[in-house]
């Protein structure tokens, strides 16, 4: 799997150091996420026996967190 998801990161022009098959976990999990909004569900689904494993996966950056106070529109 890893060698396909190599190759299928090159054909798009992605940096293979960036493609990794545990990526797919995280991505789903934050898929999973959002549309559950429920992280002890998503704790349950990917096997972890801390919610502060799971809140790994669901870290956000510095630039997310201000577009998100930014969308809220109390500071102009």
């Amino acid at each position: 799997m890893w060698a396909e998801m190599k190759a299928a990161a090159a054909a798009a022009g992605v940096a293979a150091s960036k493609a990794f098959p545990h990526n797919l976990r995280h991505l789903f999990a934050r898929a999973f996420y959002a549309s559950c909004r429920d992280v002890v569900r998503l704790a349950d689904v990917l096997g972890h026996s801390s919610v502060e494993t799971t809140r790994i996966y669901l870290a956000t950056t510095g630039a997310e967190q201000e577009r998100t106070i930014d969308r809220l529109g109390l500071i102009e």
